[in-house]
């Protein structure tokens, strides 16, 4: 399948399913704090998401039984919320979020500090956050797609962090999945050359320790092999004639 080019009125639809995401994990954010289940989170999420008239795209994708991934320090990813999981001062949790606005997808992640954390883990969301905005300096019409990759590959490397390999961005649509695949490691092919009017979901993950990953029993929940921390951090972008425009947040809030 081909990397899709979005119209003018296909934007327009786009830019408000960012917005209306972008309010969600504001909202999200401000919930974060110890005490709060992670069941409470996916539940505020999809309150939130159909308060705007918008479906939680992840919910039932592919089996995956909740609205918001909600994973908690080891967790890399697509965490499943459980009632019995409560978060504690001090641990750091990723949430990744998605809603389908007008038959449009918007995606991204963030991870936000329980309380307060120690250094090590505020590093690790800094240089996480860092890493996409260096990623996306690529992002622009003329650059190649694994410019954006080893970007965020040479950035984390300079922290020695294991940036995760097994699991990739991508672009974004009518289909919450759509090419390209981007990953966020070491690139040594060009990839497709970036045209005004892509959407690219770029989600940089990165780990502590090494980039290897494993599988939990249930099936979904992505944790680091070696138990070290994780952080997510993750935007739905337009590819335009000059800087890209980021769908998924709100002005101002470029540090959030």
């Amino acid at each position: 399948m081909a990397v899709t080019i979005k119209s003018e009125r296909e934007i327009k639809l786009m830019r408000e399913s960012g917005r209306i995401l972008a309010l969600v994990h504001t909202q999200l954010g401000k919930a974060i704090k110890p005490g709060i289940s992670t069941w409470d989170i996916n539940a505020l999420g999809d309150e939130l998401i159909r308060s705007y008239g918008c479906v939680p795209n992840f919910l039932n994708y592919n089996g995956y039984p909740a609205s918001i991934c909600v994973s908690v320090n080891n967790e890399v990813v697509h965490g499943i919320p459980s009632k019995k999981r409560i978060l504690r001062e001090g641990d750091i949790v990723s949430l990744d979020a998605g809603l389908i606005y007008k038959g449009y997808h918007s995606d991204a992640a963030r991870t936000y500090p329980v309380g307060k954390i120690s250094q090590e883990a505020e590093r690790l969301l800094m240089i996480t956050q860092k890493s996409f905005f260096a990623g996306i300096r690529y992002a622009r019409a003329g650059c190649y797609l694994h410019d954006i990759s080893n970007a965020i590959a040479a950035y984390c490397g300079r922290y020695r962090y294991g940036v995760v390999r097994d699991l990739v961005g991508h672009g974004i649509g009518t289909s919450l999945h759509e090419e390209p695949e981007i990953p966020n490691f070491r690139q040594w092919r060009r990839g497709v050359k970036l045209r005004p009017g892509m959407t690219l979901a770029i989600e940089p993950m990165v780990n502590i320790g090494s980039y290897k990953v494993a599988w939990l029993e249930d099936g979904w929940t992505v944790v680091t092999r070696d138990g070290s921390l994780s952080a997510h951090y993750e935007n739905t972008v337009l590819i335009t004639e000059g800087k890209p425009e980021i769908l998924t947040m709100l002005p101002g809030n470029e540090n959030k």
